[in-house]
C-alpha cells in the first residue's frame, strides 16, 4: 500500500462514558462503509473471541447481540458458535468461498492505555487479532471495531482473565447500538 493512501486511513476513539458519542461512532461507521463499499460488496460481521476469558467475549457477546437484530447481516462469530484463535483462519477461508464479494467487518477486545478502558476503536483496513497478547493470527477485515476491556501491560493473558464483564458489556451494547443505527440510516438511503 502506498503511503498517501495509508495517511489517509485514521483510527477514531470513542468513549462509551460519553452519552451521545454512539451517534459519532454510527456516523463514521456509516461514512467509512460508504466510502469502502463498491462493486455491490456483501457485508459480513466477524465477531472474535471466546466465552471462555471475560476479556476476550466481547466479540462472541456482540455476535449474538447483532443476531438479534431485525436487520439481514452476514455473522460469524457468536457465543454459540465463537471464532476465535484455533478456527479463525478457517472461517476466513469459508468466509471467502461462499462470499466472494466479502466486505469484513472484524470486531474484537483489545487492551489499550489504562485512561482508554471503555473506549471503542474505529479503522480501516485489517484488525490484527491476538496481537495483544502475543499471538500471531492473520491480520482480517476491511474495517475493524474494538473495544479496550483492559489496560495492556506484563501478564496481559492474566489481565483477559480478570477483566470485568460489566465492562464488556457496557462495549458490546455501544457497539451493537451503533450498528444497528447505522444500517437504520444506510437502509433510508
Amino acid at each position: 500500500m502506498n503511503r498517501e493512501l495509508e495517511a489517509e486511513k485514521k483510527l477514531y476513539y470513542f468513549n462509551t462514558k460519553d452519552r451521545y458519542s454512539v451517534y459519532d461512532f454510527s456516523r463514521t461507521l456509516q461514512e467509512l462503509i460508504q466510502k469502502n463499499i463498491y462493486h455491490n460488496k456483501q457485508i459480513v460481521f466477524l465477531c472474535i473471541g471466546t466465552d471462555r476469558a471475560t476479556g476476550d467475549c466481547l466479540g462472541p457477546i456482540v455476535g449474538y447481540k447483532l443476531s438479534k437484530l431485525p436487520h439481514n447481516i452476514i455473522l460469524y462469530g457468536t457465543l454459540e458458535q465463537p471464532v476465535h484463535a484455533k478456527n479463525l483462519g478457517e472461517t476466513m477461508s469459508y468466509i471467502y468461498a461462499h462470499h466472494q464479494n466479502a466486505f469484513v467487518i472484524a470486531i474484537d477486545a483489545s487492551l489499550g492505555k489504562s485512561g482508554h478502558i471503555g473506549y471503542i476503536t474505529l479503522g480501516e483496513g485489517p484488525l490484527l487479532p491476538g496481537a495483544g497478547v502475543d499471538k500471531a493470527l492473520p491480520p482480517v477485515g476491511d474495517i475493524f471495531i474494538t473495544g479496550i476491556v483492559n489496560f495492556s501491560g506484563m501478564l496481559d493473558h492474566m489481565l483477559l482473565q480478570t477483566t470485568r464483564l460489566n465492562i464488556v458489556m457496557i462495549l458490546a451494547d455501544y457497539i451493537c447500538t451503533g450498528i444497528n443505527y447505522c444500517f437504520y440510516k444506510l437502509a433510508a438511503e
